[in-house]
């Protein structure tokens, strides 16, 4: 696994330095590639940087690493934020799943077939965007949860207890086919949690991710990294 640290004085410089990156990939890219969005908070500036950026975004597909099991025009839909702040203002291409009607199962198996030929075109020129919630989970990869121990490269329905609800998610392996990972923290609630993961090497979600990505990047503002021994002060 390669892995990369860099630690940002605060969420602005965050947010910047994730846009330089993913500017930088899709830079060097000759051909058709992929971005998986994340959803959540940490996010949500770097796609507004993103917007302004000069990226030719048509031959770029984008696609979601998770989802609420909500309507598209929900206020929690992470496809409505990435439409709001990112997709629809570089009038992108982005694939969804479909959580209208139906149900998680049959959304989540329908979404990874509509996906499939996507990445195949792409041959490995994929970033995925990721974040981690306090908790330590990443897409919708909660600790203590089936999508955990699900070993195909797929996108699959995960029941969350701690939450009662269902999340759409890929699974650990489709991460893993990802060119490049990029984990986006900010926060000092999240500080002592990825000190257990970069320092310990704990096993939370998050963790188990990078592990097995062959090319990692932790992006972090100052409060993330607070508790950090691996890094120099």
């Amino acid at each position: 696994m390669g892995m990369d640290i860099r630690v940002f004085p605060d969420p602005v410089e965050l947010a910047r330095g994730a846009a330089d990156r993913i500017a930088a990939f899709l830079a060097v890219q000759s051909g058709p590639a992929t971005i998986g969005l994340a959803g959540g908070t940490t996010p949500q500036a770097t796609y507004r940087e993103l917007a302004e950026r000069p990226i030719d975004w048509s031959t770029v597909t984008m696609w979601l690493g998770d989802e609420r099991w909500v309507a598209h025009d929900h206020p929690e839909s992470n496809t409505r934020m990435v439409r709001k702040l990112l997709v629809d203002r570089v009038l992108g291409r982005l694939l969804a799943p479909e959580t209208d009607f139906g149900d998680p199962e049959t959304s989540a198996a329908s979404y990874g077939t509509e996906l499939a030929p996507v990445f195949a075109a792409a041959k490995g020129s994929g970033l995925v965007i990721l974040g981690m919630g306090d908790d330590g989970h990443t897409a919708s990869l909660f600790p203590e949860t089936a999508a955990l121990h699900n070993t195909d490269p797929a996108y699959i329905a995960n029941w969350v207890p701690a939450k009662e609800t269902w999340r759409l998610t890929a699974t650990m392996p489709l991460l893993w086919q990802a060119a490049e990972i990029v984990f986006l923290v900010q926060g000092k609630a999240k500080a002592a949690v990825l000190s257990e993961i970069i320092d310990n090497g704990r096993p939370y979600p998050a963790q188990q991710v990078a592990a097995g990505a062959d090319n990692v990047h932790w992006l972090l503002d100052a409060a993330a990294a607070s508790r950090l021994r691996t890094i120099p002060r």
